[in-house]
């Protein structure tokens, strides 16, 4: 178990730490334009960061040893067929979504 000391003080360093990166940002870019070239390249971050995140637990999944999973492997492919069509991220997670959570109840 971990010491009660340790942990709030791991707690308040991660706390600051993020606090620190939101406002190098927010706070001292805050009223500065950013380059169109930066902008341009931020538009792309949650699309490289929505596979990273599946992409895992797609291909490797924890609560399947390993093993490939049916329904996950059919809610990716509807998440990017939806994304690929509709070009909203929104509506490709949420067809994501409805089909990992619906698809259990079909098989």
């Amino acid at each position: 178990m971990i010491d009660r000391t340790q942990f709030w003080t791991v707690v308040v360093v991660l706390g600051l730490a993020t606090y620190a990166i939101r406002f190098s940002f927010l706070g001292l870019l805050g009223n500065h334009a950013l380059p169109g070239w930066l902008q341009r390249s931020l538009r792309y971050t949650a699309v490289a960061v929505l596979p990273a995140l599946v992409a895992p637990a797609v291909l490797w999944p924890a609560a399947t040893i390993g093993a490939p999973d049916a329904a996950r492997l059919l809610a990716a492919t509807v998440t990017v067929v939806v994304g690929l069509a509709s070009r909203q991220m929104i509506f490709a997670a949420l067809a994501g979504v409805v089909t990992l959570l619906g698809v259990p109840f079909l098989l």
